[in-house]
């Protein structure tokens, strides 16, 4: 193991210094990589803001015969939450690079110039992969999940 590596610092030619280095983003403050905490803030803000809506459409009606009971309506309060959720990340972001919860964590979504594709289709990537769960807890040394990766990309701070 070299000097370098057992001091705690990096090698010149490592291009790992902080999260976000190999994007060209900042280290701290505004543009730089949002933390994961943050991001997880945002996302449960999100989910709620979906659920709420959900049950609402669902209690109103809107989502069919209002269910007898409420062991007949959690499950299509849930479906409803996860298609609010889908449809409030494709439309937000594709709009505003931001979601209602994502925003009040201070966190934007910002594309890293990876993919050459539009930015609705980018967007549409992401959320279908976010959608499925998995593809958003595995993530890389920026903290970056694959679904930012496959949609070229990367949560950032406001």
């Amino acid at each position: 193991m070299s000097d370098e590596r057992r001091s705690g610092t990096a090698a010149p030619e490592d291009d790992f210094r902080y999260r976000g280095n190999r994007l060209g983003l900042p280290e701290h403050g505004s543009g730089s990589v949002a933390s994961v905490p943050r991001r997880l803030t945002g996302l449960v803000l999100d989910w709620v803001l979906s659920v709420l809506i959900a049950g609402a459409a669902v209690g109103a009606g809107l989502a069919g015969p209002v269910p007898a009971a409420s062991e007949e309506a959690a499950p299509v309060v849930q479906t409803g939450a996860l298609a609010v959720f889908a449809v409030m990340n494709l439309v937000l972001l594709t709009l505003l690079g931001t979601t209602i919860g994502r925003r009040m964590a201070g966190v934007g979504i910002t594309a890293t110039g990876e993919r050459r594709w539009p930015w609705p289709v980018s967007m549409a990537v992401r959320t279908l992969l976010l959608c499925l769960v998995i593809p958003a807890v595995v993530y890389d040394r920026d903290t970056r999940g694959l679904h930012d990766r496959a949609a070229g990309t990367v949560a950032t701070r406001y």
